[in-house]
């Protein structure tokens, strides 16, 4: 369901600020979905989480060092092509 936040009452746009935690501006769309979580065990998800910190330390092995602000320059950048509008938090 996707509405204009200009459609919206102002019981439904007060209900979507409180659960973004922001003021849905005129000119927003709100994209509202629900889904159904995946059933993923206690151990399952230790084990995923055990299997992304080896992968994520073999990545930090092989990877040049680079300086903190290079490091943040990439990750923005990154962010940014994937989301043509984003813009770091100062």
């Amino acid at each position: 369901m996707i509405c204009n936040a200009t459609d919206l009452s102002p019981d439904q746009k007060a209900a979507l600020e409180k659960l973004l935690g922001r003021r849905v501006h005129d000119g927003e769309a709100v994209s509202v979905r629900t889904f159904e979580p995946a059933v993923v065990s206690r151990e399952q998800k230790i084990e995923i989480a055990n299997e992304l910190r080896k992968y994520f330390a073999e990545v930090d092995a092989a990877r040049k060092p680079v300086s903190d602000a290079e490091a943040e320059d990439i990750t923005n950048e990154a962010m940014r092509s994937v989301r043509p509008g984003y813009r770091p938090h100062q």
